[in-house]
């Protein structure tokens, strides 16, 4: 079979051969096809180089002249084989010449791989001027020409040229790795026309230069390649020879091509460890099964405690019972007994003096609070989303500085995508590529639409009001080739109508064009498909010999212009996108107004584009304003359903707060005045707290202005139903005022109120620990609100209670004061339903003793499915979230999802202190031939290799690799004047000044010594790329150096895309990766001779600065939130009396709150955020309202046993518990949930409905059987403090530390009477020794 396919291959070779008409009916070593040259190709139309022709000469080789064998010897060494008389080429001086530029055009890309670069040089240096040459050469087409002088002469045309296939192939090969610094793509893609890197082949790569219309080729050539062993006959023996392979270094002083440019040098490289998998304890989940085993051994510890208590009180049952001796109390509960006494005294006190002078109490409250308010007109708002989650002195923040300091801010992105949902694709016969599908969004109607809305855009103009100016685009956009002047064509604006200039008229052009026997018409189908598979085209193969580049003169990739594509089908994509790229600047930069004006005109005309084409496209669109628009816009109108929230919350605690007693004395016993007043202090606390803040100069933003009245109503309501009720409970004493009365309740009272401010005061002060400036803001402002709700409440409150127990008592009307009853006098016990219900039903079935064990078990199993939960909490927040439902943006987000193919530039910067012109400097950044392996761009690239790792999806472009190419002598780049007016400057590579000739900057290809790089590098930046430099780094790199006065490079920039990233999960974890990798490039550069120990690479994208904060936030969030236990703990410690069992239950039921309600969040789906976190340290000055009010009472019980206790506390606190936190919230967060931005829904309303609910099961269900089982002892009683009245002493020692838990009113009514019986007659007896 081989021999049959050999023989198959010679016969088929060799009838092409003879096929073919043949001017070179000579083919012999030494022999010529052509010669000298024969003027320009008529049949070449457009060039972007001479076009000359040779001459037909199938005649010996000649003697290379002295001029010839010099230029020899620098283009084609392989040819110059000995002296003068013994080199013979077929070529003339002038074609060497046009020789060496193309070989420099060529060099300017491959050179960077000397192998691949002398490969190619070889092929066309022995098609043109090998003395062999009519060996392998066949001329097919000539044309006739007479020169000047009359001479006729045949020009040739058309050629073929045989090569062996082995020597192609491994040209090819060494060729095919070769990269573009200045894209991150490869060199092939420029080289091998419609096919691109991808689908090129040797056969295809060969086509590509010998086809006339490439814009580079003079003539057709017609690369026929040989396989092995076969002959095309005809004397005609093929080129071969050996290829320099890819990884082998052509002399001692060269190195082989790096392991960028060739896979064959690249050093095994280990995979970097995949992202860990969840933790698995074998098959199963490793947390789930931990969560698992930790409720099944506390479950069993406590049932094991359980069955032993029950052993124990068996053993005890037959025993007849002894009246066991109180405990003494112990030093610490004197001395917390002593200070309860302190307190409850010094209340008394205060609350008498405010009641019997409210007016005057009124009006110093009001003056202070309503100074302090004043502050608010001082107030900033901070909207910048930087501002408030990312602190001034993080990385991100400091890298951000540094990144804008030197190279400007990011510039910004205004975005449109298109789609054709339901329009139906087409199929395309190209006489070019043949068959090819076109998907409905890529018709001719869709392009012209695209176009049209362009046009639009590149001539509205929109009004900036401060500046009093019309802004224009070219005012705005961002030019690369022309930053200092730049008009509406040199605007970077990315798009597919782009490979057609923007121009109407060339995407309607037609032409007819022969492929081969094929004839037909191309039209824009196939100019599009030759420029998606080679963007940096410059002239296309079709007859339309249309550029592929975009306007203003760079390229347009497929991957940022189409979306939704399989594969590389670019044709096949589901979306066409339109970037328009704009300058940003600094806030306070009077430019800033002109972007955002033109940027709200770009909105208004891509808006009336989606209106008027909504039946038959899909537009989403997007400026770099529009997120900052949407927040403003939703939370402007959000404030109606706050308001309606308020409201609702107002219109509860003023129904609820009174007490009625029959239904014709309504009007007096209504307390809406003073539920009103109440609203009034609470909002006058916040208010003063954030004016105080504002005084101070502390900014507050819209999340503060939500979250902060909420959190201060629901602690200041809570203070307000404890004091109106236990007023309303409570009998005045005979010969007791009025104000003394109130001081007596606030004297009992008070230290709770007092232990839960105090705790939470301390609390949020602890949380403005944080360094993110948004919890930081938050908490600072909750804690000084919380301090001047309770001081407010301590004044004005107490004066407003006093004010209307005067009314009350004088019967006069609630709102009406000047008309009433006219009787007046106590009005007796109302009528209550919460407090009967927990008596009577609840309290005996929650503390029976088979459900106290159930209760325990359920709220352990809960506590450890919330642990399991809280580790799977998704951490971050996705941008649609932050937008509302009804956004043109979740659109935008959902097309930018599905279709998006590369994400956003991330860039690699590199600080002061490293030695750039150096050679080790040099090469341990680039990536060319001669470069560390280890080096800067090589690191970035291996990484690439693995995108699931490290979400990086196209190198990084180098400045200073194409500044080596830049300086290659073989190119014409970097040229100096040697004579004339100019000598010394820099020649541009379009000059043909005689000046320049010879003055390469370099004589040789090597590193520039520090001299010669301090020299060429500014030549190099603002040097405009060309056809025949294609090097040039205006545009490119221009802005990735930062230098001073003196040439010092102080920073520069190396730019790589990421992978396109879809959750704030994902941007975290390009982050974290991103860091990582920059890391190990500074290890690396550190070492290189030179470089100041404080050197750095840090990676930087716009999105950094908002995603770093989830790389701490589950950190800093534990911190935050166990800081804010910690005083909860302390202060219930010190004010219980050193009580450390109420203490521990107190932190223990408020730490599983917390478990809960982030277990929940996940259920709920309500990712962990700053956001979450600012609740979730709400949430523990909430759940310290639900919790400590009942311990305090719990504590303070002098009932004989934990049960009883804890039944006694669950009815006279947990009443007003519900009624003062869990029903002032419940409404008002209810109405949240109709809110239109998701941000509210989901982080006020769904976490603080979880919040409060959970926040009442624990303090209304589990703490009160906690308590029941590990509580303290009952409190032995004590001696009343001085001043007290009789009926406290009789009544139980509790009344002395402040919590009038003996009070009868705390009872059932249905006993009332007798207790007042034996409230006579304790009094009697306690007054009869006095008597005596």
């Amino acid at each position: 079979m081989p021999g049959s396919a050999a023989l198959a291959g010679a016969v088929l070779g060799a009838f092409l051969a003879l096929a073919a008409p043949t001017f070179t009916p000579i083919h012999r070593a030494g022999y010529c096809a052509f010669y000298g040259e024969c003027g320009r190709n008529p049949e070449v139309n457009i060039s972007l180089v001479s076009s000359k022709v040779p001459c037909l000469s199938n005649t010996p080789a000649r003697a290379a002249t002295a001029p010839v064998l010099a230029l020899l010897r620098t283009v084609c060494p392989e040819l110059a084989r000995g002296e003068r008389e013994t080199t013979r080429v077929c070529c003339s001086l002038a074609q060497l010449s046009a020789l060496q530029l193309s070989v420099a055009l060529s060099g300017a890309v491959l050179s960077r791989c000397p192998a691949c670069a002398r490969n190619f040089a070889n092929l066309y240096c022995n098609n043109i001027c090998s003395p062999d040459q009519s060996l392998f050469t066949n001329v097919t087409r000539v044309i006739n020409r007479t020169t000047a002088q009359g001479t006729p002469q045949l020009a040739v045309v058309e050629y073929q040229c045989f090569y062996r296939q082995y020597f192609t192939d491994d040209s090819f090969a060494s060729c095919r790795g070769v990269r573009l610094p200045a894209t991150g793509g490869y060199a092939i893609d420029t080289m091998c026309g419609r096919y691109g890197a991808r689908l090129c082949t040797t056969q295809r790569w060969l086509d590509f230069q010998g086809d006339k219309n490439n814009g580079l080729a003079p003539l057709q050539i017609d690369f026929q390649l040989v396989p092995n062993g076969t002959q095309p006959g005809d004397a005609i023996v093929p080129l071969g020879g050996t290829a320099w392979r890819c990884d082998q270094a052509l002399s001692a002083q060269e190195q082989p091509c790096s392991c960028q440019d060739c896979a064959e040098s690249c050093p095994p490289v280990i995979p970097p460890p995949a992202p860990q998998p969840h933790f698995l304890l074998g098959n199963a989940n490793g947390a789930l099964v931990l969560c698992g085993l930790l409720f099944g051994h506390l479950a069993l510890v406590f049932v094991v405690a359980l069955l032993r208590q029950c052993w124990r009180a068996k053993k005890k049952k037959g025993t007849a019972p002894q009246p066991a001796p109180a405990p003494a109390a112990g030093c610490s509960a004197r001395l917390g007994d002593a200070s309860h006494r302190v307190l409850a005294r010094a209340f008394r006190r205060w609350g008498t003096l405010v009641a019997g002078h409210p007016v005057t109490v009124l009006a110093v409250v009001a003056a202070l609070a309503g100074g302090l308010s004043a502050g608010l007109v001082t107030l900033r708002l901070t909207t910048d989303p930087v501002e408030l989650w990312s602190a001034p002195g993080s990385r991100a923040r400091q890298e951000k500085a540094f990144y804008d300091r030197h190279f400007g801010p990011f510039f910004r992105t205004n975005q449109v995508i298109v789609t054709a949902p339901g329009r139906p694709g087409s199929g395309y016969e190209s006489v070019v590529l043949g068959a090819k599908n076109f998907s409905g969004v890529l018709s001719e109607e869709v392009l012209r639409a695209l176009l049209e809305l362009q046009e639009r855009l590149a001539a509205t103009t929109a009004w900036a009001p401060v500046a009093g100016r019309e802004v224009t685009l070219s005012d705005v956009c961002y030019a690369p080739l022309n930053p200092t002047q730049p008009g509406l064509a040199d605007c970077c604006v990315n798009s597919v109508t782009q490979y057609f200039q923007n121009n109407g008229t060339r995407l309607a052009m037609t032409a007819t064009q022969t492929d081969g026997k094929k004839t037909g018409t191309v039209d824009w189908h196939d100019h599009l498909l030759y420029c998606v598979n080679s963007p940096l085209s410059f002239k296309d193969i079709t007859a339309l010999e249309l550029s592929c580049m975009a306007e203003y003169g760079g390229p347009v990739f497929p991957y940022i212009a189409f979306g939704g594509y399989p594969g590389s089908e670019y044709t096949e994509a589901e979306a066409l996108i339109v970037t328009y790229s704009l300058n940003n600047f600094p806030r306070d930069d009077p430019r800033h107004e002109w972007v955002l004006s033109w940027e709200r005109r770009f909105l208004e005309v891509v808006g009336d584009f989606q209106r008027a084409h909504g039946p038959s496209l899909s537009v989403a669109f997007m400026a770099e304003r529009s997120l900052e628009d949407e927040i403003n816009r939703t939370t402007g109108e959000d404030i109606p359903v706050f308001a309606i929230s308020y409201l609702v919350v107002f219109a509860y605690i003023a129904l609820a707060l009174g007490e009625y007693t029959a239904w014709r004395r309504v009007l007096v016993e209504s307390k809406v005045t003073l539920a009103l007043g109440g609203i009034a202090v609470v909002l006058g606390a916040v208010f003063a707290s954030m004016g105080f803040l504002a005084l101070l100069g502390l900014p507050s933003s819209l999340v503060i202005l939500e979250v902060v009245p909420f959190l201060v109503l629901a602690v200041g309501a809570d203070n307000i139903f404890i004091f109106v009720q236990e007023y309303q409970q409570s009998q005045r004493e005979p010969g007791e005022t009025r104000e003394q009365h109130i001081g007596r309740v606030l004297g009992r009272v008070a230290p709770s109120m007092l232990l839960c401010s105090l705790s939470e005061v301390i609390c949020f002060f602890l949380g403005a620990l944080s360094s993110m400036p948004a919890v930081r803001t938050f908490a600072l402002t909750a804690a000084v609100a919380i301090a001047f709700d309770f001081l407010l409440q301590m004044s004005g409150f107490v004066a407003l209670l006093a004010l209307d127990a005067r009314r009350q008592e004088a019967a006069r009307f609630d709102l009406c004061c000047c008309c009433g009853m006219g009787e007046g006098g106590p009005a007796g016990p109302g009528a209550r339903l919460l407090r009967p219900l927990l008596h009577r039903y609840y309290t005996p079935l929650l503390l029976h003793r088979l459900a106290r064990p159930v209760v325990v078990l359920l709220f352990l199993f809960f506590a450890c499915a919330g642990l399991y939960f809280t580790l799977q909490v998704p951490v971050g927040l996705d941008q649609e979230l932050a937008m509302p439902k009804d956004s043109y943006m979740l659109e935008y987000f959902a097309a930018l999802n599905q279709y998006l193919a590369v994400g956003v530039p991330t860039y690699f910067v590199t600080t002061g202190g490293y030695n750039f012109s150096s050679p080790a400097g040099i090469n341990s950044i680039c990536s060319s031939a001669g470069c560390a392996t280890d080096s800067l761009t090589h690191t970035i690239q291996y990484a690439t290799r693995f995108p699931n790792v490290s979400y990086l999806a196209i190198p990084a472009t180098s400045w200073v690799d194409d500044f080596v190419d830049w300086l290659n002598p073989t190119s014409r780049c970097c040229r100096i004047h040697r004579f004339g007016n100019l000598t010394g400057e820099f020649c541009p590579s379009t000059s043909n000044d005689p000046s320049c000739l010879g003055g390469q900057c370099l004589n040789a290809t090597r590193r520039p010594t520090v001299e010669e790089f301090e020299r060429f590098l500014p030549w190099f930046l603002h040097d405009h790329p060309t056809l025949q430099c294609a090097k040039g780094g205006l545009g490119a790199y221009d802005t990735a150096v930062s230098m001073d006065a003196n040439g010092t490079i102080l920073a520069s920039r190396f730019m790589a895309y990421q992978s396109p990233l879809r959750t704030s999960q994902e941007y975290t974890a390009a982050l974290r990766a991103a860091r990582d990798l920059a890391e190990e490039i500074t290890t690396t550069l550190r070492r290189v001779p030179g470089t100041h120990p404080d050197f750095r690479v840090f990676p930087y994208t716009v999105t950094y600065v908002y995603y770093e904060q989830y790389l701490t936030v589950v950190a800093e969030g534990v911190i935050t939130l166990a800081l804010c236990l910690v005083p909860t703990f302390v202060v219930s410690f010190l004010l219980l009396g050193m009580d450390l069992r109420s203490s521990v239950a107190t932190l223990l039921t408020i730490a599983m709150i917390l478990l809960d309600t982030v277990g929940a969040m996940t259920l709920w789906d309500v990712p962990y955020n700053a956001v979450a976190l600012i609740n979730l340290v709400a949430a523990v000055g909430i759940s310290v309202e639900f919790v400590s009010h009942i311990t305090c009472a719990f504590a303070h019980s002098t009932k004989p046993d934990r049960v009883e206790r804890a039944a006694e506390a669950t009815v006279n606190m947990g009443s007003k518990v519900v009624a003062g936190v869990a029903m002032t919230n419940l409404p008002g967060i209810v109405v949240l949930a109709f809110a239109k931005a998701q941000l509210i829904q989901i982080f006020f309303f769904r976490l603080n409905f979880i919040i409060t609910l959970v926040g009442l099961a624990h303090g209304l269900i589990f703490l009160p059987v906690l308590l029941s089982y590990i509580g303290p002892s009952p409190r032995v009683p004590v001696a009343d403090t001085v001043g007290d009245t009789a009926r406290d002493t009789a009544a139980g020692a509790e009344q002395g530390v402040g919590l009038a838990l003996g009070n009868p009113s705390f009872e059932d009514k249905d006993k009332d009477e007798d207790k007042d019986k034996d409230k006579a007659e304790d009094k009697d007896k306690a007054t009869a020794p006095r008597q005596g």
